[in-house]
């Protein structure tokens, strides 16, 4: 396809022009041309709103009608497959084809709005450009293979690393893009080969915030959710673009800003949502904890904390103020941060003299070798102001994919089993009798002593194969590794990807598309790094349009998808592959054991498909922690069929058949569905019962820490409890004490005998605590402001591995090297110290760091192989400052070679802009298909590379990862960049 530049003009008659009007364009009205698709889809308007400019009658409910030829038209509901906002669509299909799409004006989440991503959503079902059949790489080439062979050839060779290696030998990266369902499947697939190296997009995006968020007051996720954002009266966003990032979560705060509420952008560029700011913020990158404190230091100096709120329900926030107040003097920040004190100042004011106030963040804070650290004074700085467990206050962190937050909650992460449960023997034999199988069963599939032994993380596999044996905190090294789902290009390190990926004996991508994986396989590496033994395998996995199921949205709502259409080509979904696999393993029966299996005859095999209702049955018997358990498949598609009935503001229906319920029944929704827990809208919200989507923190840390108690202080109960002070998490004993045991039921007795509310298989101890006694099952605690079990207990700014100012590496130095962390050995001062006795700010003198664009998602291979979206945005490019720019003599458009200490050159365009200050870059990181300076399109296989390819910015990122959770440093590394020359 060839495609233009926006500014040249529409495409010939016959082009996108005409597709548009066939397509997307037919939900607006009879006809549209590209400027109409682009106003009202929301690109030209930088946030992505779709209905700001079109009046009622432009686009009209989808409705089942008899069409032409006597062929029923319906209409089948569904959800975006791109970020995590939730916009809901209704699909047209006519004779199994999808022909058209409308928005769901219903939805209390999207209001009918679609960004550009949304709008064109139709093209990822039929889209072209897909992998149509299994595929082995064969002499560099891809050739079609059957299903049978791929399916035998791959589990012939995963048996046989097993047997010679151990199941550790494998890496298994599973999707954000999987529903629920397909998630947990995946982890216990996983589990039954008997490994825990394993993990998913969530590691290299939040595992920052899941971490930071949950140690500080329970839970890690999101507290409130983008409608509450209406309430707010103050909100800052930090490291968000909301504006390109979630399009259409700016919805919500345009509204709350019509009502008078004031906005706050801090970011290193000045994006497109700080064009909607009455405050900007330019910081250097890497420094949020110093902003974060500074505004602190300005909120305790003048008396703005809440007082009470500290007392009452936080621990710690004594020391944090000591810290703050002793570090973080304005002098210190600007020098630290280059922020002006009244920037500062001026920040603090807005947000403490406007509350409730709201703090927003996404992947500009989290992609830090201290990502941690600035999470949690993230949560300190809305402690202090008592913003968290109120409507419009609370930390609203925006996740990325569809079901990023789903597949986090209860897919294959490597160090907990579904809903958080831990790798612990206890959790084991809690899912093992969930699952009706034998739990020395399930400990015989694993290595000796791994079965407990948290895995690898995705940011890491490389190293699992690179590092010597002996260096590895397991068996062997990596020989297999399994990409079901996920873009390599999200990875930093990519020159030593490569490298990792030719040594490897087995290499499988399962994916709609092939990704850029496909490609970097088939492409000649360094000659001394090739396994002449390596297999490599493609295998058409089907979209979320071609299956159903749940997606849970970042405010934690679930939401269920209808199937659109049937799989297309010779794809088949994730879940009908897993069962195909373990199968051939030796475990299928067990994997699908609690499942109703569809039969069916389809590309010359016979297949199992695990109906997706039964594998939620089984997720709602099992993941008591967060609540998963009260959202059954029919509760999910009434609310899909109602929406209408929802609030926009409360998101609580009002009237209809889901009276009371908040829309999708956001976790935690607690007990049975039996029990009809409306779900809970805000965390923490002590003005509501907990029967009515009310709660406080959770008791996870014990009862007291030096002489000091962690438990919630007299009066800080949620509204309606029994217990009016604070209390430790329940279990059978906590019931029995306080005479409760006989209000459950024998069975319920039977079941809880010797358990806690987490392993309860009866949801007894949790109706009983809750319904009859208005308490939480995890008891009712302080937050803690102070941790003890992270490497600093109050939050601390260190200067990044790769930095530009060695004159702050003395001051504030990152930390020790670590020899054996999650599986490996870790630098942190010992890289950090050479890079700056090798001057590397001197050769590499620019800041880079990365981010998303409205037009693209992710890896980008979805959405650039829409040729809608393709045209937005043909080219990589790197945003440079003028100053920067003309002293390197570039101009805008030009190419650019940018280059990083990982010896990576990139050839990008030069995007020309004051957006960025003169000592940053920024590049999108959505781009792949080109190696330095080549494109890759021979090396993808035929008819299945994307539309538009580019240089990946993480080709050239650098080494850092964070000191909790391994979190790659993407955000702040450093690079030069020259004029091109050939």
């Amino acid at each position: 396809m060839q495609l233009q530049r926006k500014s040249a003009g529409s495409p010939a008659a016959g082009g996108l022009a005409a597709s548009l009007a066939r397509g997307v364009g037919a939900a607006f009205g009879a006809t549209m041309d590209r400027r109409s698709f682009l106003k009202r889809s929301g690109v030209g308007a930088g946030a992505g709103v779709a209905v700001a400019g079109m009046s009622a009658g432009m686009i009209r409910p989808a409705q089942a009608q008899q069409a032409a030829g006597g062929t029923k038209s319906e209409v089948r509901r569904t959800v975006c497959t791109h970020c995590s906002v939730g916009c809901a669509i209704d699909a047209v299909v006519e004779n199994g084809v999808w022909v058209r799409q409308e928005p769901v004006f219903d939805s209390p989440i999207n209001l009918g709005a679609h960004c550009a991503k949304g709008a064109s959503i139709r093209e990822h079902g039929h889209g072209e450009y897909r992998l149509k059949a299994p595929m082995k790489l064969v002499d560099g080439k891809y050739q079609r293979i059957s299903w049978q062979q791929a399916l035998d050839e791959i589990t012939d060779r995963l048996k046989q690393i097993k047997k010679e290696s151990g199941p550790d030998a494998t890496f298994w990266i599973g999707s954000s893009k999987h529903g629920n369902e397909q998630s947990y499947l995946m982890r216990k697939f996983v589990s039954f080969f008997g490994t825990n190296n394993m993990d998913h997009q969530a590691r290299i995006c939040h595992s920052t915030t899941v971490a930071g968020v949950a140690n500080t007051w329970g839970y890690g996720a999101m507290t409130n959710s983008y409608n509450d954002m209406q309430n707010t009266k103050c909100a800052l966003y930090i490291g968000s673009n909301a504006a390109e990032a979630h399009p259409v979560s700016m919805l919500h705060m345009l509204s709350a800003k019509e009502h008078g509420a004031k906005m706050i952008v801090a970011d290193p560029r000045f994006t497109r949502t700080a064009a909607k700011a009455d405050h900007y913020i330019r910081f250097r990158s890497g420094t949020d904890v110093p902003v974060l404190f500074g505004i602190l230091y300005h909120i305790f100096k003048n008396g703005w904390e809440d007082q009470k709120y500290i007392n009452d329900r936080v621990y710690g926030m004594d020391k944090v103020r000591e810290d703050v107040l002793a570090k973080w003097t304005p002098d210190k920040v600007e020098e630290a941060t280059g922020c002006p004190e009244e920037v500062i100042y001026k920040a603090a004011e807005m947000m403490a003299k406007n509350r409730p106030s709201t703090l927003v963040w996404c992947m500009g804070q989290t992609q830090h070798s201290i990502g941690n650290a600035m999470v949690r004074a993230s949560c300190i700085l809305q402690l202090a102001l008592g913003n968290v467990g109120v409507p419009g206050g609370g930390a609203n962190i925006f996740r990325g994919h569809d079901n990023v937050q789903g597949a986090t909650d209860i897919g294959p992460n490597p160090d907990s089993l579904p809903g958080y449960y831990g790798v612990a023997e206890g959790s084991w034999k809690h899912f093992a009798a969930v699952w009706g199988v034998d739990y020395d069963w399930i400990k015989s599939q694993f290595a000796e002593g791994m079965m407990t032994k948290s895995g690898t993380t995705v940011s890491r596999w490389i190293d699992g194969v690179l590092e010597p044996k002996e260096a590895l905190d397991q068996p062997s090294n990596l020989r297999a590794v399994i990409y079901w789902g996920h873009a390599p290009n999200s990875q930093s390190r990519g020159v030593e990807m490569k490298r990792a990926m030719d040594k490897l004996d087995l290499l499988v991508v399962v994916d709609p598309y092939p990704s850029a994986t496909a490609a970097m396989a088939a492409m000649p590496g360094d000659p001394k790094d090739r396994n002449p033994n390596r297999a490599v395998y493609l295998l058409p996995a089907a979209t979320q349009f071609e299956t159903s199921g749940s997606a849970t949205a970042s405010n934690r709502s679930l939401q269920w998808r209808e199937k659109v259409i049937e799989p297309l080509f010779e794809s088949m979904p994730d879940h009908t592959i897993m069962q195909a696999m373990a199968e051939r393993l030796g475990f299928g029966e067990q994997l699908s054991k609690n499942y109703k299996l569809i039969k069916q005859s389809k590309h010359g095999i016979e297949w199992n498909e695990p109906e997706i209702e039964s594998i939620l049955r089984e997720v709602n018997r099992s993941i008591w922690t967060i609540g998963y358990t009260g959202q059954s498949p029919e509760r999910l598609k009434l609310h899909m069929k109602h929406m209408n009935t929802f609030d926009v503001k409360t998101l609580r229906a009002n009237g209809g058949p889901c009276d009371g319920d908040y829309f999708g029944l956001p976790w935690p929704c607690w007990g049975t569905p039996e029990l009809k827990h409306p779900g809970s809208p805000n965390l923490y919200q002590t003005d509501r019962h907990v029967m009515d989507g009310g709660g406080n923190f959770r008791a996870n840390f014990g009862v007291e820490r030096e002489g000091v108690s962690l438990l919630a202080a007299d009066g800080s109960h949620s509204k309606g409890a029994e217990i009016q002070t604070g209390y430790p998490e329940f279990d059978h004993a906590l019931l029995k004490k306080l005479g409760w045991w006989d209000e459950l039921t024998d069975a319920e007795k039977k079941a809880a005998e010797g358990k806690n509310w987490k392993t309860d298989s009866s949801g007894g101890i949790i109706r009983v605590v809750m319904k009859n006694h208005g308490c939480y099952p995890f008891g009712n605690a302080r937050a803690r402001a102070v941790v003890w079990n992270f490497p600093d207990p109050i939050p601390q700014h260190r200067e990044p591995i790769y930095g530009t100012r060695p004159d702050l590496v003395a001051k504030y130095p990152t930390h020790d090297d670590k020899t054996k962390f999650w599986r490996m050995p870790t630098l942190y001062k010992s890289l950090q110290q050479k890079n700056v006795e090798n001057k590397l700010h001197e050769k590499f003198p620019l800041i880079l760091s990365s981010g998303r664009l409205v037009e693209y998602e992710g890896g980008g291979d979805e959405t650039r192989s829409n040729p809608w979206l393709a045209e937005l945005q043909q080219d990589s490019f790197v945003e440079i400052n003028p100053r920067a720019a003309n002293d390197r003599g570039i101009r805008n458009g030009e190419y650019v070679w940018l280059s990083t200490p990982t010896g990576a050159r990139l050839k990008v365009k030069a995007l020309v802009t004051e957006r960025v200050g003169p000592d940053t870059c920024w590049m999108p990181f959505h781009f792949a298909g080109w190696w330095q300076g080549r494109d890759l399109k021979e090396f993808y296989p035929e008819g299945a590379s994307p539309v538009v390819r580019g240089e990946a910015v993480n080709t050239a990122t650098t080494y850092g990862y964070d000191s909790v959770t391994m979190m790659q440093e993407t955000k702040t590394t450093i690079c030069q960049v020259e004029k091109f020359t050939a």
